[in-house]
């Protein structure tokens, strides 16, 4: 075959043909210093489990072990609690000044080792290059930033009244975001004063363990943070733990309903951000190319491994057709392989139970009777990946309308009205985000004011800082993350 109309002929030549073109490979060479082993880390140190038993990191891209991984118990956790609650009153007396160095100095360790700790997320996830070099590493080192700062001005956090901290706080992390998540949780709580046992995600826990040698690093005092590590059992532990004063999760509505019946009747503190079945509304007088860029952005980032992920698209019927043809000349051109090379757009999905479960619920929307579209798309034959995937002709009662996909998913719908889109938005029994996409500046209050939604996005989606609170209404949770009211959950009056 002469060299012109080979792929990669045709790219030299200057030629585009939609999926055909190829790009030089570009993969990362940074070195994660991955260990062979993890510990957990509990009083300042690693410490083999009680247990001696260990389970097996997986990296979803090639399906090859990345490490072994401790495996917590109870005595683990039990030690985890004594080391935080020794620690406490201490750490709780030390001026907010003081306790912001510590942050301050594990932001900026976090930054100089970005690239290592962006190659290990993405390894350990299954996320693209780019999103952890250019948003889960940085957005990670500013939540620590931002929260040193607060550190020594508390008494502003709430105005006319002092606040305290609360004690040990437990908290449990999904894997969607591994090292972001864990920032989310840990700064606001070290800030405030209070001392932390968490526990990542079984599949995801390497990024944390490598956060505990930059604690060790920045000289945080023993048993102020300890991280314990193990699959739902370990959590289990960790949010009944009767040392607790305060519980912290991210995860599925499914499991929060758990914890929350697990702790009834007790006077423990509970934070919960759950699950999302966001709204992404389109009117017909939005900035359509814009619109497009966005829509792409709010459900195949991170392989819609987001919780508030716009895997709900309503459309409004004039711009409908537009909409859709666009979107689907846009997502032919997205790159699905291996996370390691900066061209990926949508790298592998996080575990095999997790593409299994995608596989299911699309093979129900096909089922129901909705439009299946997924792009020609190479796939690796190593691995877990899925292709991106709109379905079209969906009503309210489908299960791809109804039920968090939590992969590159998109149920579309159309409206007619402005009171037809918010009962559609709002027909959920989710409430972690929304967006809106129109030129009107009174379109856009009115939706925001009655949109069921924590956060309400205009024109714009999955726009995050850490000084925003962000949390959910209804089944997706109660609380907030980030900002000043992210801190006052982890605080009581003085």
């Amino acid at each position: 075959m002469p060299p012109s109309t080979t792929p990669r002929g045709r790219a030299r030549a200057g030629l585009i043909f939609g999926d055909l073109w190829d790009f030089d490979p570009a993969p990362e060479t940074a070195d994660p210093k991955l260990k062979e082993r993890y510990d957990l880390f509990i009083d300042g140190r690693f410490v083999r489990p009680r247990s001696g038993r260990y389970f097996d990191s997986i990296n979803p891209a090639n399906e090859r072990k990345l490490a072994d991984i401790a495996l917590a118990g109870t005595a683990d956790v039990d030690a985890a609690y004594a080391a935080a609650a020794r620690a406490f009153r201490p750490w709780a007396a030390t001026p907010g000044r003081e306790r912001g160095k510590y942050l301050f100095r594990i932001a900026r360790l976090l930054q100089d080792r970005a690239r290592e700790f962006a190659v290990a997320e993405t390894m350990d996830g299954g996320k693209p290059i780019r999103e952890s070099r250019d948003f889960d590493v940085p957005m990670a080192a500013a939540h620590f930033f931002y929260h040193a700062g607060w550190a020594d001005k508390l008494e502003y956090v709430a105005p006319g009244r002092a606040v305290a901290p609360l004690g040990v706080v437990g908290q449990v992390i999904p894997w969607n975001f591994p090292l972001l998540m864990l920032a989310w949780k840990l700064a606001p709580a070290l800030a405030m004063g209070n001392c932390v046992v968490l526990k990542p995600a079984e599949t995801t826990s390497i990024t944390a363990l490598k956060l505990a040698e930059i604690l060790q690093d920045a000289g945080l005092p023993p048993g102020v943070a300890n991280f314990v590590t193990g699959a739902g059992e370990t959590g289990a532990l960790v949010m009944g733990h009767p040392g607790a004063a305060k519980v912290a999760f991210t995860g599925s509505t499914e499991v929060g309903k758990a914890i929350m019946r697990q702790l009834a009747g007790t006077d423990r503190r509970m934070t919960m951000e759950l699950g999302g079945k966001a709204a992404n509304i389109v009117f017909d007088d939005a900035p359509i190319d814009q619109a497009v860029e966005g829509i792409v952005d709010g459900i195949f980032f991170n392989q819609g491994h987001v919780c508030c992920a716009g895997s709900r698209l309503l459309v409004h019927e004039p711009v409908a057709d537009r909409v859709i043809s666009k979107l689907k000349d846009r997502i032919r051109v997205l790159r699905v392989g291996d996370p390691l090379d900066k061209n990926t757009d949508l790298g592998a999905i996080n575990s095999k139970a997790q593409l299994a479960t995608i596989r299911r619920l699309v093979a129900a929307g096909v089922r129901e009777g909705a439009v299946l579209f997924q792009p020609p798309c190479r796939l690796p034959e190593r691995g877990f990946y899925f292709p991106p995937t709109l379905f079209t002709n969906v009503t309210q009662s489908h299960r791809i309308a109804r039920e968090e996909i939590f992969g590159p998913v998109l149920a579309i719908l159309t409206f007619r009205t402005v009171d037809e889109a918010i009962e559609k938005a709002n027909n959920t029994p989710y409430g972690l985000s929304a967006g809106v996409w129109t030129d009107k500046g009174s379109r856009i209050l009115r939706m925001s004011t009655e949109l069921k939604a924590g956060v309400v996005w205009a024109n714009t989606f999955n726009r995050f800082d850490p000084s925003s609170p962000f949390g959910g209404y209804k089944e997706s949770g109660f609380g907030r993350e980030g900002g000043r009211q992210g801190l006052l959950d982890y605080s009581r009056r003085a």
